[in-house]
């Protein structure tokens, strides 16, 4: 089990679309690098100026993160990337 440290969030990125909406299959260089994830863990967050700042996203959330945030981590044979809060743009209502 990973657990983030700070106002860090392990986060695991959603498959990319592989056809089109027309039903052309792309291939994989021509797909677009997906920016949806689901949260896996969140950090404990982080104490500034004596206030602890609150974890806006939560285990379970589906979340768009910026384009190339983050720090892959190979985990059991499971890929993961750790971003901070701040590099998570919204959260998915669904």
């Amino acid at each position: 089990m990973i657990k983030p440290l700070g106002s860090r969030v392990l986060i695991k990125m959603k498959e990319g679309e592989e056809t089109t909406k027309s039903g052309i299959i792309l291939a994989q260089a021509a797909q677009e690098k997906p920016q949806i994830a689901e949260v896996i863990e969140v950090g404990p967050g982080e104490i500034i100026d004596g206030k602890p700042e609150a974890m806006n996203v939560k285990k379970g959330d589906n979340v768009i993160v910026s384009k190339y945030s983050g720090t892959e981590v190979k985990y059991e044979g499971e890929e993961y990337i750790i971003v901070k809060q701040n590099d998570i743009l919204a959260i998915v209502c669904q």
